[in-house]
Order: structure tokens, then C-alpha cells, then sequence
């Protein structure tokens, strides 16, 4: 009887304690899960190249960068509409010369921002103070923007390394205006997830 009443006892305490650890389990990994997956901010642009647009003779007047909640943001404004882009993670080289800005850009990753229009007017003039080589804006108190780099301006195109924290989601996209200007903006996200 004794031993009987032992064996009941012992199923009854394993039996409880596979239900109470079966279910603990499934919580937490189910609680894990949807923690991991939660985009930052909302944020799901990724980090893949991004392209859009077509060639422009309009110059570039002003490159100028702003800090948000969520991402740190590069605004490059022409004196009139400009579509065109390419932006990705990669080296980037200057423009007609084919150097590599790597080395005086700082940052642990860059981003290759290529933008179908020049930086010079009708004239040849330059329409921004940069050379090639020279930081384009300041960057200081940003959490994820670490330098902007010229790259220069040939053949209708205009070049800029923007060196980033890591490797982040990034989003690009085109605003109309002020007046007849147009704007190609840059967002670099602070973090991947929350």
C-alpha cells in the first residue's frame, strides 16, 4: 500500500510538472519571439540598394543634415526637379577620378549616394563650396550619421560617402519644393529592432 500510494504521488507531481513546464516554455519562447520581431520605430525600410528617377540638368545648391526620434537624415536640395538616385551600401569613388573615399570618410559602413544631377551650372560653375574630399555637413549629436564626404561632380552626376554607425535600414524619396526647388532625402534608421 505504502508503495502504492508512493507511485501515485510521484505520477501526479511528474504529470504536474510536465503541464507547468510545457506551458512556462511556450510563453517565453512565444514572448521571445515577438520581442525579436518588433521593428524599430515602426521602421521597415531594410537595407538593400535603393534607385529612382531620371538624369537632370538642375544643380545641387545645398546638402544639410537633420537628427529625429528614429533615424538621422540628409536633405540634398537642387535649384529645381530632381528625381534621379542611387543609394547602397558599398565603396564609393569620386567622381572622374575613380578614388576611393573610404579612407577619409568616417564610420564602420558607408553609403554610396549617386545623384543624377550636377553640382556645377550651365556655366561649369560650381553650385556648392565642396571639393572633392571635404565633409559636406556637420554631424555632430547625431546618433547614426558619422560624416558626409563630396565625392565631386562629372558628366551630370554628383557623388557623396555618407559614412553611417553600422550598416542600417535606410529609406530615400523625393520632396517637391521649396518653390521650384526639389529635394532627395537620405534617412538612416538608429537601430535595426526595438
Amino acid at each position: 500500500m505504502r508503495i502504492r500510494n508512493t507511485l501515485v504521488v510521484l505520477a501526479v507531481l511528474t504529470a504536474a510538472l510536465m503541464a507547468g513546464g510545457s506551458t512556462g516554455t511556450a510563453a517565453t519562447t512565444t514572448s521571445r519571439a515577438a520581442k525579436t520581431t518588433a521593428p524599430y520605430c515602426g521602421i521597415t525600410w531594410g537595407s538593400g540598394p535603393k534607385a529612382a528617377g531620371t538624369l537632370s540638368t538642375d544643380p545641387l545648391i545645398e546638402v544639410r543634415t537633420g537628427r529625429h526620434d528614429c533615424f538621422d537624415r540628409v536633405v540634398f536640395e537642387f535649384a529645381g526637379p530632381v528625381t534621379g538616385y542611387t543609394v547602397g551600401y558599398g565603396e564609393t569613388w569620386t567622381e572622374g577620378e575613380g578614388l576611393a573615399l573610404s579612407p577619409y570618410t568616417a564610420g564602420d559602413a558607408l553609403l554610396r549616394v549617386s545623384l543624377q544631377a550636377p553640382a556645377y551650372d550651365d556655366e561649369h560653375l560650381a553650385t556648392v563650396p565642396y571639393r572633392v574630399g571635404e565633409h559636406a555637413a556637420i554631424v555632430l549629436r547625431h546618433r547614426t550619421l558619422r560624416d558626409v564626404v563630396f565625392g565631386g561632380s562629372f558628366e551630370g552626376y554628383t557623388t557623396f560617402a555618407v559614412g553611417v554607425r553600422a550598416r542600417l535600414p535606410f529609406r530615400v524619396f523625393v520632396l517637391d519644393g521649396p518653390g521650384t526647388h526639389s529635394r532627395i532625402v537620405l534617412d538612416v534608421a538608429h537601430q535595426w529592432q526595438s
